[in-house]
């Protein structure tokens, strides 16, 4: 299962850390591993995130986004992205920009710091509205029971999460930002990005299952077909292709953080590309294997404490506008979040193992008494 599931990031390890030696020496390897961890602390909610979304997936986009989905994170966001922002900001041509990255990484360093406040604008807005329509929602089950379940009861007011993420946006924007225009419409952009993308994908993820509902009156073995395991509709057609779209997004607002960060460590760009290269392909297999182990339906909380690593994440990217947020802060909130919501969700499922072991207890002498 381990080897299955790690196995391409195995072998990218390897691949990676030859050629980092190969390009840098023993200092590049160096480099190459610590941003590799760095990667993994900073994305493991996304992950646990990605997984959720991943389960509603039918197994063909679910390969889509472990194969199409892996080059666009690896490539895309690790490597050609960094590129794409310094070419919009010094006015450069990709060509341009990468010679300038390889040549004189301090002033791609200096680009890319003045590209960060547009950038945490529209990264921390998409995941402010992911995590705020999250904690608004009303559930069955609450981690933080003190304040999820009245955030649930004030959820029922329409649009809320778009309210808050709004008046947070307009705030940070007229206190930090050097150019307040700039950030607000990236901010907008964001929030405007996570409604339209998620937006869709719930549309024809309801589509789908009215579609699907529609078919329960055929013949059993075509529903088993279109069915999960868990006998829950699974996303096909364009409500697979959104939810991929927004695991891309939503992955790509994670990487903004990471990208930026890894410029405390090396200002080198095939470095950075390898390093957190090496460190996406792990999250990838992460996701997967969450998936494939029921983890989120064993571990309930940990969905919780991700997406309140995620708000956590949205808030230092957008304190981050005005000043650096260091990434042992983010990386350790996050880290800790999860940490805690696995432990409570330890201790939960072991109170209601001694729940179940006590009842049948009771049941045995109830029986015996009987007799």
């Amino acid at each position: 299962m381990i080897l299955r599931t790690f196995g391409w990031s195995f072998g990218v390890t390897a691949a990676g850390l030859v050629a980092a030696f190969f390009y840098g020496g023993p200092t590049g390897l160096a480099l190459v591993a610590v941003l590799a961890v760095l990667e993994i602390s900073l994305s493991f909610d996304n992950a646990v995130v990605n997984a959720k979304v991943l389960d509603r997936m039918s197994p063909f986009w679910q390969k889509i986004f472990l194969t199409i989905g892996i080059a666009i994170a690896v490539f895309g966001m690790r490597l050609v992205f960094p590129l794409v922002i310094v070419g919009i900001t010094a006015r450069l041509g990709p060509i341009e920009a990468f010679d300038l990255a390889l040549n004189d990484s301090d002033r791609y360093h200096h680009l890319m710091e003045q590209a960060y406040p547009t950038i945490a604008a529209f990264g921390g807005m998409f995941l402010m509205m992911l995590f705020l329509n999250f904690v608004f929602e009303e559930r069955d089950i609450h981690w933080l029971v003190w304040l999820e379940k009245p955030l649930g009861v004030m959820g029922r007011l329409d649009q809320l999460p778009v309210v808050i993420a709004g008046g947070a946006l307009v705030l940070v924007a007229s206190i930090w930002a050097d150019d307040p225009g700039e950030v607000m419409i990236a901010g907008v952009l964001g929030m405007v990005t996570y409604i339209l993308v998620n937006g869709l994908g719930e549309l024809f993820s309801e589509a789908s299952d009215l579609d699907l509902d529609e078919d329960d009156e055929g013949p059993e073995d075509e529903v088993t077909i279109r069915r999960g395991p868990s006998d829950l509709a699974k996303a096909t057609g364009k409500a697979g292709f959104f939810l991929f779209l927004y695991l891309e997004v939503l992955d790509a607002s994670f990487s903004f953080d990471g990208v930026i960060g890894a410029f405390a460590i090396s200002t080198d760009p095939i470095v950075i590309a390898l390093g957190l290269g090496i460190g996406a392909m792990y999250i990838r297999s992460l996701t997967v294997f969450l998936v494939r182990k029921g983890t989120l339906h064993t571990y309930v909380y940990l969905e919780h404490g991700a997406h309140w690593a995620i708000g956590a994440l949205a808030v230092c990217m957008l304190i981050g506008i005005g000043g650096h947020v260091p990434e042992w802060i983010t990386g350790g909130l996050g880290a800790g979040l999860i940490i805690a919501a696995f432990v409570s969700s330890v201790l939960r499922n072991r109170g209601s193992d001694d729940g179940a072991a006590g009842a049948s207890g009771e049941d045995k002498e109830l029986h015996a008494g009987k007799v």
